[in-house]
């Protein structure tokens, strides 16, 4: 069974920072693109950014480029949500999402309408005073 955990998330001030992981289990994150997604009270989920599994291609959306950087580590079957200057609107539950790169043409149709096959359960991030 393919398993995805999440752990990072947390309570920070505005123009804080924050590292989400996440952790495979099982398989290989080597041959997957992974992409993180968020999703505020009341909206839909959104992609934040993805990432190739080779590492060469990613993808921001426009609101976070700049601020957050995405990284793998093929070796620890972990990618990485570096997210910096965060702001109010970044709050909502954070996911991760593997798919497949046979299946997924490009780091941004993932992010922008493919999504994942594979889910973690999601983590907590609020920005708040």
């Amino acid at each position: 069974q393919f398993l995805l955990v999440e752990s990072g998330g947390g309570l920070v001030q505005p123009g804080g920072s924050l590292r989400l992981s996440c952790a495979a289990s099982v398989l290989t994150l080597d041959h997957y693109v992974i992409g993180w997604f968020r999703q505020a009270p009341g909206k839909e989920r959104e992609g934040v950014s993805c990432i190739s599994f080779s590492d060469t291609a990613t993808y921001y959306r426009d609101s976070v480029k700049g601020r957050f950087t995405i990284s793998r580590d093929n070796t620890k079957n972990t990618v990485y949500l570096q997210m910096n200057s965060l702001k109010p609107e970044d709050t909502g539950v954070y996911y991760c999402a593997a798919a497949p790169a046979s299946t997924t043409p490009t780091v941004s149709a993932m992010c922008l309408y493919r999504g994942g096959d594979y889910w973690g359960q999601g983590t907590q991030v609020t920005v708040s005073s």
